[in-house]
């Protein structure tokens, strides 16, 4: 009972906490100083129209790094089995060990 009371009162405070967010006034538009600056950079193609053209070589480099990731990740989630960690302590190992 007192688990369900208390995630009835941690939901409260997070939704409040975020209307009170929504309610914060946005700050007006910056000044437009010529129409090439408000122009979105169409002169780089986007990740996925880059990958579209990729080649066989890009392709395998790609899924080498992709394995090494996924290996680094396996070995992270081991050690934090092997800790015992649970949780956020879990999250903020993983970060940390995904990022040394």
């Amino acid at each position: 009972m007192f688990r369900i009371l208390l995630t009835a009162v941690a939901f409260t405070a997070v939704m409040s906490s975020g209307a009170v967010v929504a309610q914060t006034p946005v700050s007006p538009p910056a000044t437009k100083s010529s129409p090439a600056a408000s122009a979105p950079d169409t002169s780089k193609p986007s990740m996925a129209t880059q990958v579209e053209t990729w080649t066989n070589t890009q392709w395998d480099a790609a899924k080498e790094e992709w394995a090494k990731d996924k290996a680094k990740w396996a070995g992270c989630q081991e050690q934090s089995s092997k800790q015992k960690l649970e949780g956020r302590k879990s999250w903020s190992f993983l970060y940390t060990c995904m990022t040394s």
